[in-house]
């Protein structure tokens, strides 16, 4: 390679975008969500308690971020993720005794991507 194809290469625009926290955020959601999702349809139960067990670790990870001092978030938003994590976690056990549906936490899930797509920045 010559030093002019070597300098254009090093120059040229990266082929992926620079990702956001928020975007992120976003695709880590979305991904545990298309796992519940189909699980929940296929009605397999392997894969369904594998996506529960991802979800309730994103929301232990969401809660303790939120709970950190230094957390910008209102605090009532604050107070609703970290009561959203409570009940992702409840609920996960009482699915995983096969005495409720996951649906509420996938519907959970659903509105907190809801509401990252309207303030953008999800690319």
């Amino acid at each position: 390679m010559n030093a002019y194809a070597q300098a254009q290469s090093a120059y040229a625009p990266a082929a992926a975008p620079t990702r956001t926290a928020r975007s992120a955020e976003y695709e880590v959601i979305a991904r545990i969500s298309h796992r519940l999702k189909k699980a929940i349809k296929s009605n397999d139960f392997p894969a369904l308690a594998e996506a529960l067990y991802e979800n309730n670790k994103l929301w232990t990870a969401l809660a303790v971020d939120v709970m950190d001092e230094n957390n910008l978030l209102p605090d009532q938003l604050r107070a609703q993720i970290v009561y959203l994590a409570d009940f992702t976690r409840l609920h996960t056990q009482k699915v995983l005794r096969k005495q409720e549906t996951a649906v509420p936490l996938l519907e959970i899930n659903a509105m907190i991507l809801g509401g990252l797509k309207q303030q953008g920045d999800t690319t």
